[in-house]
């Protein structure tokens, strides 16, 4: 997936020097043979236009088909779409989780605004230029669907009439004992905020103290190394004390104090350890005195991948989860999740304690940094896989308003998305509000409030210990 995208990244730079190129040329040409001041007025139309409508990062065509298998056995329906209603042949009824498999075609207008997709109240949103099969998330609407009233239309898209539903069914997980695995702090709130907060029993592990790119504190009078410090301080205190919102207590909480972007390094050198790149710190101690227990790595406080596997298996045995949240390993390409992943499993493999489920998240894709697309308060639908997945289950719980403000506001009191935005990000919003009619929440500027905050949690399913 990794190679894929590089490949698509490189493809999509080319394209874009040889349209600046050919862009250049004809102005030049303009300059000769028409009045001069048509070439800074078309410079300024070129780069508003690309603000609002090339400036996403897609590095996959809008025409290609999502790809997605699901576990053998997994009940399917044909459906049909009649009078704007949708009407599923069969008895779905024992299912919490739907997903429709449909072709969505984008109008003309389809290309200057995003294609939206509309089951009752809900909208999902998709590329601009969409041709192809996509997945609709149908989860919570199941009542309106058996009955056949389930409203379906696109704007600024055509659907297929002929289309097919998986029904999912799984375990309500939130009656489980749940782990969640965050690889720094606020990926457990961006991913899975709704399920910990109304789990019976949660429990948080974040693995870093997320202390890279602190620029923005060295205005306190601080040089870079101190700024590093005061960050990485800073999120590991929003790492204990945040999910308290969700009602997580910090005693179930923990901070392991590794470094950002060190966790691939130190598993492939297991027993050497890597301090941190920026705040000059080494000792993973220094951010653990508020943890609820003793652990392996407080012995030497080395930032090693020895210390990390032994830290996840002694608390894999102290709280007992049934269930661990974790990233998806294919589909988020962050390499601190990739890691992270890697190392639950390996500290499965040594622990006492075996959970039965991982849930699988994706804060990050490959390549679209956009989905979940359209409005914060919308449903998710399923991201692009242009390679197939593995055959995973699915699992979307919904979350009520009062839980999406909530989820809102344990965001806001993220040190990490709190930052103002530059001022070439804001004349982007607006230029895509007033052109590409794109609307971002009050709820914070950052855009993980748009895309976190939704009437779904997505998670891909895999059993463990089979």
């Amino acid at each position: 997936m990794s190679g894929r995208k590089q490949q698509l990244l490189k493809r999509h730079r080319r394209h874009k020097r040889i349209a600046l190129l050919a862009a250049l040329v004809l102005l030049a040409l303009l300059d000769v043979l028409l009045a001069w001041w048509l070439v800074p007025l078309l410079l300024l139309l070129g780069w508003i236009a690309h603000e609002a409508w090339f400036a996403d990062h897609l590095f996959y065509s809008p025409r290609d088909d999502y790809r997605y298998d699901f576990p053998a056995g997994t009940p399917q329906f044909a459906v049909r779409v009649e009078a704007g209603r949708l009407f599923v042949e069969g008895d779905f009824a024992a299912a919490d989780t739907l997903v429709l498999e449909c072709t969505v075609r984008a109008t003309w207008l389809g290309r200057l605004f995003d294609p939206q997709v509309w089951l009752g109240d809900d909208r999902q949103d998709f590329e601009r230029g969409v041709d192809g099969r996509r997945y609709l998330n149908l989860s919570g609407q199941a009542a309106a669907l058996a009955a056949g009233e389930l409203m379906l239309r696109g704007r600024y898209c055509r659907l297929v009439r002929v289309a097919r539903l998986f029904a999912l069914s799984n375990a309500d997980y939130s009656e489980r004992r749940v782990m969640v695995i965050a690889p720094h702090a606020d990926d457990a709130e961006l991913a899975a905020f709704g399920l910990y907060s109304g789990a019976a029993e949660t429990s948080i592990v974040t693995l870093t103290q997320g202390e890279i790119e602190a620029d923005g504190y060295r205005g306190l009078g601080l040089n870079s190394q101190q700024a590093a410090q005061l960050k990485g301080r800073l999120r590991a205190w929003d790492s204990l004390a945040i999910p308290l919102w969700g009602g997580v207590p910090q005693q179930r909480c923990v901070q392991l104090g590794y470094y950002c972007l060190q966790l691939p390094a130190m598993a492939e050198q297991p027993e050497q350890g890597f301090a941190s790149r920026e705040s000059g710190a080494s000792d993973i101690r220094s951010v653990r005195r508020h943890n609820p227990l003793t652990l392996p790595g407080d012995a030497d406080g080395q930032p090693s991948w020895r210390n990390l596997i032994a830290d996840l298996a002694a608390l894999l045995e102290h709280f007992r989860p049934e269930v661990v949240v974790t990233p998806h390993p294919e589909l988020d390409p962050h390499s601190d999740h990739v890691a992270a992943t890697r190392a639950l499993l390996e500290a499965i493999q040594l622990s006492a304690w075996q959970p039965k489920t991982q849930l699988l998240y994706a804060n990050h894709l490959h390549d679209n940094d956009r989905w979940p697309m359209g409005p914060a308060g919308n449903g998710i639908a399923l991201p692009p896989a242009i390679e197939a997945l593995p055959a995973d289950g699915l699992w979307s719980p919904s979350l009520s308003a009062e839980v999406q403000l909530d989820k809102a506001m344990a965001l806001a009191m993220q040190h990490d998305l709190q930052g103002p935005l530059p001022l070439k990000r804001k004349l982007r919003r607006l230029i895509q509000r007033l052109l590409a009619g794109r609307r971002w929440p009050a709820t914070g500027e950052d855009e993980f409030f748009r895309k976190a905050v939704r009437r779904h949690e997505l998670f891909w399913v895999r059993p463990l210990g089979e």
